[in-house]
């Protein structure tokens, strides 16, 4: 139980880095259109492709700590 705890532990802390990836990149697309450097719609594009491989990404961890944690406690 211990070790499950850990996984859950590491699991949220890897969405935590996944989040502020996300949170920087979302900055700067948002800094670009501010300076003029690419349009709304490319904002909005790149502002949806940020989020699917955030979804990507976090799903993967969730898939990854639940085969640990059935590992784990299968034990």
């Amino acid at each position: 139980k211990e070790l499950s705890k850990l996984v859950h532990k590491h699991a949220e802390d890897g969405r935590n880095g996944v989040r502020q990836a996300r949170r920087d990149a979302n900055d700067r697309l948002k800094k670009l259109l501010k300076d003029h450097s690419i349009s709304e719609d490319d904002e909005r594009r790149g502002l949806d492709d940020v989020q699917k491989v955030t979804d990507q990404h976090i799903a993967l961890i969730d898939d990854l700590q639940k085969k640990k944690d059935s590992e784990l406690l299968n034990k």
